[in-house]
Formats: structure tokens, C-alpha cells, sequence
């Protein structure tokens, strides 16, 4: 079986080095070439930008910079090199030529080109090279964008392609899609072809930027960037390239004046505007202004930027209020013909939708590869087809003819064969149409789907907020599933269920839910309004409850599994903690960040902050816990956030045996295994009465005065200083001699105090009150 032992990128650019970059996170050693000089500043590069391309700043030194002329030979040891030069032809023909000097029998080529043909690429080398080459298109950045476009050419090998996907999405996290060597492939095809749509919709219904983007953002199921943010982060000198690549490669001249350049675009690139990387393009950043007017935006009629306004409009009020990607659009679509953004929304969804429907075929073979490709690549809530199905593949066909517009073949066709939908789903498997028939969607048996599970009735009770899943194997899985996965009383309540319900009839349990974040913390509303209510003796017992849950999990007898994913913040890190073990998502940004709304952790964050320091303090052959516990304090107290999984263990949240899952499809299946790892091995019962080592009054000392100095010096408020000396007292363990083992209960007993005197703080209210309104902190 094939396998990457050395990998190599050749360019340095920005692109290429990410691309080494993302090769290290996934522990492949990587060989960085570009002329002399290049690759050392493309290294030193991926270790300034953000956001960070590599999981960890230490695996940069799994890059090694090279020179092309001169160390051409070494790509011979290497199983798998990836050209990633600038996208001109004649540049790629001369390094395809170098490398197939030096191919030998096992080595995968493949160029990381955005649209070029393959077949063209490949025609200078050798009938060898030929059968083990392909595009393996990343997008942009590669460690966050999970779509992979591999194109083989008509040599390649079958199963070269079957090794290089298999490998990318098991070992590199990607969704990998197989796309046709057509212009730009798939995700790009349609993506700016939207794009162009929109721009063209928008001259002919009059619209502003800002009408166009509060329209084609959350409200048509695709990313707050929307259509012109998205391309000023892309470039707007890149979106000519993509438009020109496509007009000169295709035969049709309608489709190839619906790729004509837009000429506002034209006219911004000819001024420099060219998006985000130039400072401006259709938005610019204005750092004389400090208030929300700090973002400007291009008003095309006269060239110039000025403040924002926000677009009113029944249509837009409506799909706001609906639930769900398929009823707002379902608003949109439905309002009166007079309403401007409604109608433009019509015209920019049904084009988009009748040229994926015209594409299928050509540019993939299956609704399926075009529907993945939009989501992984532009992130898009649902793909095309996926968004046919949504609205009725008969209804919206109806609506098109009554419009005068031409139904696409491919959705004639299945009407005509009596089917209603691209998609059908029957005992929990999903089938998709291909060609006249539904084909069955390959279930590999290292991925488990929770919503999947739910349809084979694999529930085993279902509460507010939280369900428990049969994962199979006498291992089940709590998932959250209140708003945002926040944890009231609900889940708590939920919590308690499953450690009952585990300890008596499973092998043990996992923690992991398929939610947009893992956790965003406690319910903050709740906390606010009984604070404010003066109900201490309600927040008390929540807190009680709080920790009396996360304890039910640390001393259940079954071994636990936390699998946490992306957001996992404050009351979500409290649920994990208690885990034997942490299996982090790549993409795990986790942190106790209750000082940001001026609390501390007080559903056993601090306790289990303690016990890191104290394990730590062991693991390292220290009498003294200071040293751990003022690692821990500064992370709590400045409410750090982990970049990565991978960055978790940085930050001090790492405990033996924890570990980091590179691809999201099978984290809950890999958390499953551990939980049967452990099993295996005779898991012992935790001890309930366990006792912490702690720093006592001579550590609480010491970070005390480290606030003080902070303060003194302007560092920080006087209310950032009280919420810090409580926290330093609470993780020291209160006043007690240093060394000394205390029951977790006395630092429960703490945490929850504290964190009952800062909910009476009216700067504390305010700082809660702030991040409910706008999301962010409030320094005060």
C-alpha cells in the first residue's frame, strides 16, 4: 500500500510553503525547493502568518529548504512531490520536465494548479511519470479548508488516484472530490460563475454592495463573507485569472460571456484595489475610525468608500426570522416580485443552480462530488443539488418554465423517470442519482455519523439539550444539542443521566457531538439574569449541579472519552476535563476564558487546573506545584485559547494519553476505540476521594503579586486585578501551607465562592451583559 515516508513541494510561494506546512502537521517530513534563498523565507514565513498554517510552531522543523538546481536528485527519496509553481504553462513545463528526470517507480506527482489542464502539463513528460500523475488541488489556506480537487489525466492510474484520495483524507483530514480536467475544475467553476452572476444581478436590480451581501451571505446558506468580501479575500486579480482560464478553454459562447470580466472588477485591479491583500478593494479598512465605521465600502458609481448602511426589506426580515438554510431560502423566494432583493436572489439561485445542473457530467461525474466540492471548498451550508432537493426539484423546474427559462437536461431527465429527488435517504443510508439510477453513498466503516446513528434508531434517550447515541460495541455517545451547545440545565441534567444510565449497562462513553462548535461554555443569559435578579441562592445551586455533573463523569466507573472540536470554551473544557482521555480535533480551539466576562471556572475548571499542575509537578520530580500552578494561572487568567489541538498541550491541557485526530469524519469513531482500548485493558475505578497537592498561601502569594506589578503598570483594570487575585487564590488551594493534599471538595468549595462574589460585581453584569450583546469583551 502506498504511503508518504518524505514528501517535497517544489515553489515557495505562498501557497507551496502552506502546503509544507500542512504536510508537517500531519507528521510527514517535507522537502521545500525553489530557487536559491526562496524556500528558507517561505519556512520563515509560515512562522509569522495568521492565522498559523502549522498546528505548532515546532513543526516547522519538519521543513527542510532546498535549492532546485541543486538538489534536484533528492526528490528520488521521496514518495510524493507536489509542484506548486506560478500558473503559467511554460514554468510548469520546465519543472514537470526536471522532476520526470529523477521520477522513479512508486513516486506520485501531482501540481497544485487552480485550473490548468493536466493533460497539458503532464505532455512533456514520460509515459511512466504519466500514470502516476494528477492535480491535487488544495485550497486555500490548506490546514482550514478542507477540499482536496484531485484531476487524473488520461494516463493515470486508477489506483494512483485511489491511493493519493485515500491517503489525503486519512492522514492530511481532506474531503477529496475526483473532478474532470475541465477549466478550474469543480468548486471553482461554480463558485466564481455565482460570483458573476451576482455581479451581474446586482447592475440589473440596482443593488449596493451591501444589499448584495446581506442577501448572498447566511440568508442563500453560504458564508458571512458572501460575494464580495469572498472576493477580496480571494483577490480580485486572481478571480480575472479564473475568468479568463475559462473563457479561453470553453467552446460554448453564451457560458463564455457569462465569464466575461466584470468591468468594476477590472477597473479596481487597473487602480491596485485588488481585495484584502492590497488594503481595499470592494471593503477597506479605515484605522483613523475606531467605531463600527472602520470597515468602509465601495460605492461602484462613484469610486469611492464611505460608511455602511444597513439594506431593509420585508423579504430580507422574513428569511432572517425562518430557521434553517432551507426556509430562509424558502422566504426569499416566496416574497413579492416588487421586492428588489428577493427578485435578485431568484436570479442568482436559479442560474446557480441550472449551471450546476448544465455542469453535471462534464465537470464531474456525480451530484454528489459537485454538492461535497461547494460545501468543503466554499463553504457553502448546502451544495446545489442538496439545494434542488430542498425546494423541490418539481416545483422549482415548474417555476423556471413559467419564467420563460429552460429546464436543465439532467433535472428533466430524473422528472421524467418519476424520481423527485437527487437524494434519497431510507434506513439511515443515503443514495444519491447518477445516470438514470440511485447509486448507494459508500459508508466507510472508520467513519461514524451521529446523525446517521439517530436514523437507525440508535437512540438511547433523547433529553433538552443532549441525547444518548448507541455507537456500537457497548459504547455510547452523549451529544449536545442545545443552542450553540451551550450547557444548561438541560444537558446537566443529561450528563447525570448518561454516567447513570453508562455505569450500568455499557462498556463506556463518549463525549462528542457533530454541532457547528463542540461547546461555547454555560448558559451566560441564565447566570446574567439571575445575577441580576439577586437569586444567589439559584446560582449556587446551579453551580452545585454544574459540578456535581462534571464529577459524575470523572468518577464513573466506565472510562470516558472527551472528542471536543473547534469552539470549546469555558463549560465545555469543564465537561472534558474530567475525561481518562482527550481525543482533540485538529481544529480545537479550547480554553477556560471566564475571565473574559469577569468570572472564574467554577464547574471544576480550577480543580482540574490544579490536578494538571499537580500530575505535572510528579511527572517531573518537583516537590513544589508553584511552578505548574503559575503556567495554569496565566493561561486562565488571560483566558488563552488553544490555536490547534495540537497547541492544547502548550497551553498546559494535556494530559498523558491525550491526543489529536486529523480527520473530522472519524473522530467519534476513534474516541469509540479508545474507550475500548481502555476497556481491554481493565480500567480501574477512579478514586472518589481523590486529594490535590497544592501551592497553599506562599503560591497564592506569588501570583498576587505578579497581578499587583501588572496593575501598577497599566496592564490591566482594577477589576481584572480582584478577578485574578480570587482565581489565584482558588488555584493555590485558599490558605493553606504549600505541599499540603486537599480534598477536591475544598476546591470546589472555592472556585464556586469566588465565582458567587464576582456574579455580584456590576462590572462583572456589565462585561456578561457586552459579550451577550456583541460577542466580544468589555474592559472594564
Amino acid at each position: 500500500m502506498w504511503n508518504v515516508r518524505k514528501a517535497a513541494v517544489i515553489g515557495a510561494g505562498v501557497m507551496g510553503s502552506a502546503i509544507a506546512a500542512h504536510l508537517a502537521n500531519a507528521g510527514i517530513p517535507c522537502l521545500l525547493l525553489d530557487l536559491e534563498g526562496l524556500a528558507v523565507k517561505g519556512i520563515a514565513r509560515l512562522k509569522e502568518t495568521k492565522p498559523s498554517p502549522l498546528y505548532d510552531p515546532a513543526f516547522a522543523a519538519r521543513i527542510r529548504a532546498g535549492d532546485l538546481d541543486r538538489d534536484l536528485a533528492q526528490l528520488s527519496e521521496c514518495d510524493w512531490v507536489i509542484e506548486a509553481v506560478s500558473e503559467k504553462l511554460d514554468v510548469k513545463h520546465s519543472v514537470w520536465k526536471r522532476i520526470d528526470s529523477v521520477w522513479r517507480p512508486g513516486m506520485i506527482v501531482s501540481s497544485n494548479t487552480s485550473g490548468l489542464s493536466i493533460n497539458e502539463v503532464t505532455s512533456v513528460c514520460g509515459e511512466a511519470c504519466r500514470r502516476h500523475a494528477m492535480v491535487t488541488h488544495f485550497f486555500n489556506p490548506p490546514r482550514y479548508m478542507k477540499l482536496l480537487e484531485i484531476v487524473p489525466c488520461r494516463d493515470t492510474d486508477t489506483q494512483a488516484v485511489a491511493d493519493v484520495s485515500r491517503f489525503c483524507q486519512d492522514r492530511l483530514g481532506k474531503g477529496v472530490v475526483i473532478a474532470k480536467d475541465t477549466p478550474n475544475f469543480i468548486a471553482n467553476r461554480i463558485g466564481t460563475y455565482s460570483m458573476l452572476v451576482a455581479l451581474q444581478a446586482m447592475e440589473k436590480h440596482g443593488l449596493t454592495v451591501d444589499e448584495v451581501d446581506a442577501v448572498t451571505g447566511p440568508l442563500l446558506g453560504r458564508p458571512k463573507s458572501a460575494t464580495f468580501r469572498t472576493l477580496d479575500l480571494v483577490g480580485l486579480d486572481t478571480i480575472l485569472h479564473v475568468c479568463r482560464n475559462v473563457r479561453e478553454n470553453i467552446t460554448d459562447p453564451l457560458e463564455a460571456a457569462a465569464f466575461a470580466a466584470p468591468a468594476i472588477v477590472e477597473e479596481l485591479v487597473s487602480r491596485g484595489w485588488l481585495g484584502e491583500k492590497s488594503g481595499g478593494g470592494f471593503y477597506r479598512k479605515n484605522d483613523a475610525e475606531r467605531s463600527k465605521d472602520r470597515i468602509q465600502v465601495l460605492d461602484p458609481a462613484t469610486m469611492t468608500y464611505g460608511s455602511r448602511r444597513k439594506p431593509a426589506s420585508h423579504a430580507l426580515e422574513a428569511a432572517k426570522m425562518a430557521k434553517g438554510t432551507s426556509a430562509k431560502l424558502q422566504a426569499l423566494l416566496e416574497a413579492a416580485d416588487e421586492d428588489r432583493l428577493a427578485a435578485f436572489a431568484r436570479d442568482v439561485l436559479e442560474a446557480t443552480l441550472c449551471y450546476s445542473a448544465e455542469k453535471l457530467g462534464e465537470i464531474a461525474d456525480t451530484v454528489l462530488e459537485i454538492d461535497q466540492a461547494m460545501k468543503w471548498g466554499f463553504n457553502w451550508e448546502e451544495g446545489p443539488f442538496e439545494t434542488w432537493d430542498s425546494l423541490g426539484v418539481a416545483v422549482t423546474a415548474s417555476k423556471l418554465e413559467e419564467r420563460g427559462k429552460a429546464v436543465p437536461a439532467p433535472v428533466a431527465s430524473l422528472l421524467d423517470k418519476g424520481s423527485g429527488t437527487f437524494y434519497v435517504r431510507k434506513a439511515g443510508s443515503v443514495f444519491h442519482y447518477s445516470q438514470g439510477h440511485y447509486k448507494f453513498v459508500e459508508e466507510r466503516p472508520e467513519v461514524l455519523s451521529l446523525g446517521m446513528l439517530r436514523d437507525r434508531g440508535r437512540t438511547v434517550f433523547a433529553a433538552d439539550g443532549a441525547s444518548l447515541i448507541d455507537l456500537g460495541d457497548d459504547v455510547a455517545c452523549l451529544e449536545f444539542h442545545s443552542p450553540h451547545n451551550a450547557i444548561g440545565p438541560g444537558v446537566l441534567s443529561a450528563i447525570r443521566q448518561a454516567s447513570e444510565e453508562v455505569d450500568r449497562n455499557w462498556r463506556g462513553l463518549v463525549l462528542a457531538n457533530e454541532g457547528r462548535n463542540f461547546c461555547v461554555g454555560a448558559n451566560l443569559m441564565l447566570l446574567l439574569m439571575e445575577a441580576e435578579n439577586g437569586e444567589w441562592e439559584e446560582i449556587d445551586l446551579i453551580i452545585r449541579e454544574f459540578q456535581m455533573s462534571m464529577q459524575s463523569l470523572r468518577v464513573m466507573p466506565r472510562p470516558v472519552v472527551a472528542a471536543p472540536h473547534r469552539m470549546t470554551l469555558g463549560g465545555g473544557v469543564e465537561a472534558c476535563l474530567p475525561s481518562d482521555r482527550i481525543l482533540f480535533a485538529a481544529e480545537t480551539y479550547f480554553g477556560l476564558v471566564e475571565t473574559g466576562v469577569g468570572l472564574i471556572p467554577a464547574g471544576g475548571g480550577c480543580l482540574a487546573a490544579a490536578v494538571l499542575a499537580q500530575d505535572r509537578a510528579e511527572a517531573a520530580g518537583l516537590d513544589d506545584v508553584t511552578s505548574p500552578i503559575s503556567q495554569m494561572f496565566e493561561t486562565i487568567a488571560l483566558a488563552k485559547v488553544s490555536e490547534s489541538g495540537h497547541h492544547a498541550k502548550r497551553l498546559g491541557y494535556w494530559r498523558s494519553g491525550d491526543g489529536v485526530s486529523m480527520r473530522e469524519e472519524t473522530r467519534i469513531a476513534e474516541a469509540k476505540n479508545a474507550v475500548l482500548e481502555l476497556d481491554r485493558r481493565g480500567y480501574a475505578v477512579p478514586d472518589a476521594d481523590r486529594q490535590v497537592r497544592v501551592g497553599g498561601r506562599e503560591a497564592a502569594t506569588l501570583l498576587k503579586l505578579g497581578v499587583s506589578s501588572m496593575r501598577r503598570s497599566g496592564y490591566i483594570s482594577d477589576h481584572d486585578a480582584k478577578i485574578a487575585g480570587k482565581l489565584a487564590g482558588v488555584l493555590a488551594g485558599g490558605d493553606v501551607p504549600a505541599g499540603m493534599a486537599i480534598p477536591e471538595q475544598h476546591l470546589l468549595d472555592l472556585e464556586r465562592e469566588a465565582f458567587l462574589s464576582l456574579c455580584g460585581e456590576p462590572l462583572t453584569q456589565a462585561r456578561m451583559r457586552q459579550m451577550l450583546a456583541t460577542g466580544k469583551p468589555l474592559r472594564n
